[in-house]
């Protein structure tokens, strides 16, 4: 399940945000072609259809009960994974229908030294409605409250094929954060050694635990797409699956193999934080309206990787895109610059004669709740980089600058670097070596979240340049 952010997200939490227990012994023999569903799926009007597929199954929760033909409850204890504090159980409180819908349910109680005991349900169609590539289209409210955590994701069936999580694989179709209800994940997890990349979708208008919203990932060899109200947010095509000092499994590994569906509710852990006095548990209930899984006829599964491409670096050296900041450049996509607000951030960012000033409002509950990253540095394993820039604060303040991997399980090329800025223009310089796999996907990050000031922030002449 999760592990979210962007550096968005922590480096620590991506890397735990994953299922435990994938078996590491390897097989030899090919993954299953594209599975049959043995049952018929639920058909009527209501169901949309989408041109080239055809439903594989389904669950509109109309019934008195789970559909025990479609899903089975998947119990663990406390700590299972990611530091969560839940236990899952078999319990009707737990899991139930209401009104047509499924409701995964999370209750605290007290155990008998008068600790806080937590509950909640988790389900899967592990070994009844595995399938090879298709659509997952999942209609779901998700609860509100500091340290919720509802997901849908999927995992392999043979989750010993490649190896232990990650080289498994995982595809995270929506996580959402209870303390964040209008920010939504979607993560594929693989690789050794771990590698992610993950999309966010934000709401301009409402929360996502505020009503229904659609969250859908098409699932093709060689390619993954993800969608929340048919809007598409993230497109993958490039992954790999290694055991530590072998070859990379021939592409698409590890995706090529049978997958199944899961839907939870956690409580705690690594990524969202444990729950506090502002929880609410009488609220605390994920809501499935329906889930629909659709396959085409067939697939071509004859892929190649794509090539990576790494960025040139300009006429003067440096690897980072309007550095100066001449350019009065779009801070809200994805060329160049990004501001990116988190966790109750909340703050502007503008350019104007060559400098860039990020104004907060609220320093938010975490160092990346007010953010701004350029992606897409290249970095190639032995060489040394030095990172300049000049910058002054309306107040002394302190911020937090790496260079992080997005889609390499949120390591540091440069570590987390907390930084003191002046009232005064002053020039700041690191220097780093990169020690790890050629990465083209770098990223320079300056965070001013939770550092206890929101003092405005001034920034221009930003370079990062290979040195001897």
């Amino acid at each position: 399940m999760k592990y979210k952010k962007i550096c968005l997200i922590l480096a620590a939490a991506m890397m735990m945000s994953s299922v435990a227990g994938c078996a590491d012994d390897k097989k030899d023999s090919k993954p299953d072609s594209q599975a049959e569903v043995t049952t018929q799926p639920a058909v009527t009007e209501d169901i949309p259809q989408y041109d080239d597929y055809k439903l594989l199954f389904n669950d509109e929760f109309s019934g008195q009960g789970l559909d025990t033909d479609i899903w089975d409850y998947d119990p663990h204890e406390p700590g299972w994974t990611n530091n969560e504090l839940q236990e899952y159980t078999t319990s009707e409180e737990n899991v139930f229908l209401r009104d047509g819908k499924l409701v995964l349910k999370a209750i605290r109680t007290e155990d008998s030294s008068g600790k806080d005991y937590y509950t909640s349900g988790k389900i899967k169609s592990q070994n009844k409605k595995d399938f090879k590539y298709g659509k997952v289209v999942v209609s779901a409210k998700v609860p509100e409250g500091q340290g919720l955590w509802p997901a849908i994701w999927m995992m392999p069936t043979d989750e010993g094929f490649y190896g232990q999580w990650p080289k498994c694989g995982e595809i995270d179709i929506m996580e959402v954060l209870g303390s964040d209800v209008a920010t939504a994940y979607g993560t594929v997890h693989y690789g050794e050694p771990h590698a992610e990349q993950q999309g966010t979708y934000k709401l301009e208008n409402g929360t996502f635990a505020g009503d229904f919203h659609e969250y859908s990932v098409e699932w093709e060899p060689g390619e993954m797409r993800w969608y929340i109200d048919g809007n598409l947010f993230k497109t993958v095509n490039d992954w790999f699956s290694a055991v530590e000092g072998e070859d990379d499994k021939p592409y698409p590994a590890p995706f090529n193999q049978n997958f199944f569906v899961q839907l939870n509710l956690a409580v705690g852990g690594t990524w969202p934080g444990n729950p506090d006095e502002t929880t609410d548990f009488n609220k605390a209930e994920f809501e499935v309206d329906y889930v629909r899984v659709y396959q085409k006829d067939s697939y071509d599964e004859n892929v190649t990787k794509p090539e990576k491409e790494y960025r040139k670096a300009l006429e003067d050296g440096n690897f980072i895109y309007n550095g100066d900041f001449s350019e009065d450049e779009s801070l809200d996509d994805d060329t160049n610059w990004k501001f990116l607000l988190f966790e109750n951030g909340a703050g502007t960012a503008s350019i104007k004669d060559n400098m860039l000033t990020i104004e907060s409002t609220n320093a938010g509950d975490v160092d990346y709740s007010v953010q701004l990253v350029q992606p897409e540095i290249p970095m190639i394993k032995g060489k040394k980089y030095k990172l300049t820039f000049d910058a002054y604060a309306d107040e002394e303040r302190d911020i937090i600058v790496c260079v992080s991997a997005p889609t390499n399980g949120w390591v540091r090329y440069l570590k987390d670097t907390t930084q003191k800025i002046t009232t005064d223009m002053q020039t700041y310089t690191f220097e780093f070596e990169m020690t790890g796999k050629d990465d083209p996907n770098g990223r320079l990050e300056f965070n001013l979240g939770h550092r206890g000031s929101t003092a405005a922030f001034h920034l221009t002449n930003v370079r990062i340049e290979e040195i001897s």
